[in-house]
C-alpha cells in the first residue's frame, strides 16, 4: 500500500520535475563594472520548444541581507521578466560592501534554477578610465571641457605653461557641465592640460588623459585680425555721428521751442514797409473826404434830422 501511494506522488510531480529539468539555468554569469556602471550579464537560455520567449529575473543580497535578513534575497523591478540577458544594477549596487547576485529562467510556468555569481562583488573594483578632456582657448582664455559622468565623480585637472621652468597648477572640478576657466594666457605661450577622475566613495582615481598643449595667439596676430573691424567702426563713427549730433538738436529744439501755426489774421502779405504806405495812403484819402462845415449850417442839419 506504502509502495503504491508513492508511485501516485511521483507519478504527479513527475511533470515539475521533468520541466524543471528541462529548463537549464543561465551560464557565464559575469559583471562589467566601468567608471561605476556596473551590468550583470549571462548568456541566454536555449528553447524547449521553438517559439517560446525565455525570461530572466535577477536577485541581489548585500551584507545586510546576509547577516540581518535571514540570508534573504532582494529582487530587481527593473530586471524582473526581462527578455534581454542583461541587467543594470547600479542603483541597487548603493554601498561599498561584498554583492551577491543570481540569476533564474522563465517561460510559461516553469522556471529554471538560480544561478548565482561566482564569487561577490564590490563596487570598489570598479574600472575607472581617463576622462574626456577637450582643450580650447577664446582669446586669452585657456578653456576645458569634460565629459559628464555623473555626481559620484570629482575631475582634477592639472594644468602649466610649457616652459623650462613651469609651474603645475591644480584645479578641482566637481560640476562638469560646463566649461571650466583655467587661465588667462600670455601673448604667444603655449600651455598644456591634463585631468583625472576621483570617486571619493570608493577612494579611488582613475589615470591622466592624454596631455593636450595649446598656444596662445600673438597680439599682433590679433591686431592685424581685427584691424580692417576697427577701420570700419572708425569709418561708421565718422559718418553717424553728426548726423546722431544734429538729429539730436533738432529734438531738443523743437521739445523746448515748438513751432506754432499762426493764425490767418496775424499772417502778413506783405512786406512791412509796403503795408505802412497803403495804410498812409488811405488815411490821407480819409482826410480829404472830410469837409468841415460852419456852425449855422451844422444847426440846421441837425433841426432837420430832428424833424424828419
Amino acid at each position: 500500500m506504502a509502495i503504491c501511494f508513492l508511485m501516485v506522488i511521483c507519478f504527479i510531480w513527475m511533470p515539475f520535475f521533468t520541466s524543471a529539468a528541462l529548463l537549464t539555468p543561465p551560464q557565464n554569469i559575469t559583471i562589467l563594472s566601468t567608471n561605476m556602471k556596473h551590468f550583470l550579464i549571462w548568456s541566454p537560455v536555449a528553447e524547449i520548444a521553438p517559439g517560446e520567449v525565455i525570461k530572466y529575473s535577477v536577485e541581489f543580497q548585500g551584507e545586510y541581507e546576509r547577516d540581518y535578513a535571514n540570508d534573504s534575497w532582494i529582487p530587481i523591478a527593473e530586471c524582473t521578466d526581462v527578455s534581454i540577458t542583461q541587467c543594470d544594477i547600479t542603483e541597487d549596487i548603493s554601498a561599498t560592501v561584498p554583492y551577491n547576485l543570481r540569476v533564474r529562467a522563465s517561460t510559461g510556468t516553469q522556471a529554471s534554477l538560480w544561478a548565482t555569481l561566482n564569487g561577490f562583488f564590490n563596487r570598489v573594483t570598479t574600472s575607472l578610465i581617463p576622462p574626456m578632456l577637450t582643450v580650447t582657448t577664446d582669446g586669452y582664455h585657456l578653456l576645458a571641457e569634460l565629459e559628464h559622468l555623473g555626481p559620484a565623480f570629482e575631475f582634477w585637472i592639472f594644468y602649466w605653461k610649457k616652459g623650462p621652468e613651469s609651474t603645475v597648477y591644480h584645479k578641482v572640478v566637481r560640476e562638469s557641465t560646463t566649461t571650466v576657466h583655467l587661465e588667462t594666457m600670455e601673448a604667444g605661450a603655449e600651455y598644456c592640460v591634463k585631468a583625472q577622475t576621483y570617486v571619493e566613495a570608493i577612494n579611488r582615481s582613475s589615470n591622466f588623459s592624454e596631455v593636450q598643449c595649446v598656444k596662445s595667439e600673438d597680439a599682433k596676430v590679433i591686431l592685424l585680425t581685427f584691424a580692417p573691424l576697427f577701420l570700419i567702426i572708425f569709418f561708421v563713427a565718422v559718418l553717424v555721428l553728426p548726423f546722431l549730433a544734429w538729429k539730436t538738436c533738432r529734438i531738443c529744439q523743437y521739445s523746448f521751442c515748438p513751432d506754432e501755426v499762426l493764425p490767418d489774421t496775424l499772417k502778413l502779405t506783405a512786406s512791412p514797409a509796403k503795408i505802412l504806405k497803403e495804410r498812409g495812403e488811405e488815411m490821407e484819402k480819409c482826410d480829404e473826404s472830410v469837409q468841415v462845415l460852419p456852425s449855422e449850417d451844422i444847426l440846421l442839419h441837425f433841426w432837420i434830422h430832428e424833424t424828419l
